[in-house]
């Protein structure tokens, strides 16, 4: 079975809620943002799960508003919290 690697990085508060700055998902091939974010919700239960309901992401430095966008091998997936400004 082929399968995707994916180096997930966490900031601000999904890195609170992980409690680590980044891992690295291994799904299989041709799976989406969507399937990668699913996997970090399986893995963080506790607290992740809320910020990533309002959450962006990055795909290599690209904002992805479609999370049924595939996921190249080797990717990197950033997960953004809204930010407060001020």
């Amino acid at each position: 079975m082929r399968v995707t690697t994916v180096q997930v990085r966490f900031f601000a508060s999904a890195r609170a809620a992980t409690g680590v700055d980044s891992e690295v998902l291994t799904l299989p091939s041709g799976a989406s943002v969507a399937e990668a974010v699913e996997q970090l919700r399986l893995r963080h239960p506790e607290r992740l799960p809320k910020v990533l309901e309002v959450a962006s992401f990055l795909l290599n430095g690209v904002a992805v508003r479609d999370t049924s966008y595939r996921l190249p091998d080797g990717a990197e997936l950033d997960v953004l919290p809204p930010f407060a400004g001020g």
